[in-house]
Formats: C-alpha cells, structure tokens, sequence
C-alpha cells in the first residue's frame, strides 16, 4: 500500500478510537451525573438542604414587615414592633401610637401591604413543596428538644409547652405544621452552632398562637394571635385573616 494511504487510513483508525473513547467518557459522565440528581429516598435531617437562601431572598418583599396580616391586625396594650406592619386586602390596622410603638411604617390596604401578601403566598406555597426529611407524630411536643436543620413535618399540631426548643446548625429549619402551632408562657425557641432566625420557617396550616419567646419567620395559612408577653423574633405573617397582639408583646425583624 503507498505510503500516504497507510497514513490517511492510520489517521482514520486513531480518529474512530478517540471518538469512541471520547463518547465512554461522555456516557459516564452523564451517568454520573444522573446518579446525583436521582432521587435517593429520604434525606435525614443531617444532609444537605437546598433551600439554605436567607429568608430576605424568600419572603421577598414581605422581608421587611414584622408584622403582616389579611384582614386586621390589631395590637391591644403596650407593645412595640421592629419593622413594618401592614395589612392587605383588609384594611383595619388598630392599636398603635402610643399604646404599641413602632419601628418601620404602617402599610394599610397599599401596593406595599399587597406586594408582600403576594411574596409571602408564594413563600408559602415553595416551602410547602419541600419534601419531608422527618415526620413526627399526631400532636408533637417540642418541649426539650433539640434539632439540627432539616424539613420537619407534622400531620397535625405541634406545640412548645413551658419548655425549649433548640435548633442548632445554619439551617435551614422548615417546620410544616398541618394544623396549629401553639407556644405557651415560659417556652422558649433558642439557638445555638450558628443558627439564624433567617434561616427559620413555621409553615402553618391553620393558625399560630404564640406565647414565652419564638424564633422564626411565621407563615400561617389563617391567622397568628400572641397571648399576653409573648416575644417573637422574626415575622408573623397571616395569609388569609387576622394577627392580634394582646399585651405586652414584642415582634423584630431578623438581623
């Protein structure tokens, strides 16, 4: 065979080879990268969560409201709010100066009150499609104990009676809640390892009665009522009716 043509045809064979071994290492890849996105059953509250986006990217513009309800919000005796307060479509914001002082703007029935209803819907519907990495029982007390960041479901209520939650970790903390979420006087929510308010979601499914000290942003599908002295930090957000402060209570934005 004349030489040039030996050539070409070896030229032709290594270029097959490359290809082929170029196309393996193509398949394996994408092998692999099936393998990681694949669903792997459920995660324990140890692994890795997506959702780590402080709630400021969240809640978009209801991030700046500690206070936002749908129909009312009403603050009855001394008390002071952190941040804004608005409602929307409602517009009956009752309460303040001077009985409860406030740090931010009133927002009744404006563009701002509806943009944040609005956010905060859609904060409300991305968290609750988060999928479970523990599920606890029918009335779950939380009271002495102590969870590191993860999506934690209940059927039903949950509750902190008289004694404390801690969280610890970065979070994030999803918490959805099927029916209510009641804290009683003297419980608290502490963090501890790095854990952030921010990081902190109550999805709840009807309403939040808060008492003693919470940390955490409070989605709550109907209403939040705070009993006499309870303090949060973070935000209690209503979607559908009222958030009623009835003493003494106090709400911050996370810092």
């Amino acid at each position: 065979m004349h030489s040039r043509q030996i050539a070409k045809s070896l030229f032709h064979a290594l270029h097959a080879t490359a290809f082929t071994s170029a196309l393996g290492v193509m398949s394996a890849l994408l092998v692999a990268a099936c393998a990681v996105d694949a669903p792997s059953g459920p995660r324990s509250p140890a692994s890795s969560n997506s959702l780590s986006a402080s709630s400021a990217t969240t809640l978009g513009s209801a991030s700046g409201f500690a206070v936002l309800g749908a129909s009312t919000v009403t603050c009855t005796g001394a008390g002071s709010n952190a941040g804004d307060v608005g409602v929307s479509p409602g517009s009956s914001i009752t309460g303040f100066h001077p009985d409860c002082t406030l740090t931010g703007t009133l927002h009744a029935a404006d563009g701002a009150a509806a943009s944040a209803q609005a956010h905060a819907a859609t904060a409300y519907g991305q968290l609750s499609a988060t999928p479970c990495d523990r599920t606890f029982g029918a009335v779950q007390e939380l009271s002495g104990v102590t969870l590191t960041h993860g999506v934690y479901c209940f059927p039903s209520s949950a509750q902190v009676s008289g004694g404390i939650l801690t969280l610890t970790g970065p979070g994030p903390f999803i918490f959805k809640v099927s029916s209510t979420f009641i804290t009683s006087a003297g419980s608290s929510v502490i963090l501890a390892g790095g854990a952030t308010c921010d990081n902190i979601y109550w999805l709840v499914g009807s309403s939040a009665t808060l008492g003693g000290a919470v940390v955490g942003n409070i989605l709550a599908y109907t209403s939040v009522g705070m009993n006499p002295g309870a303090r949060l930090t973070g935000r209690a957000l209503a979607l559908n009716a009222a958030v009623t402060m009835s003493g003494q209570n106090a709400v911050s934005v996370c810092r």
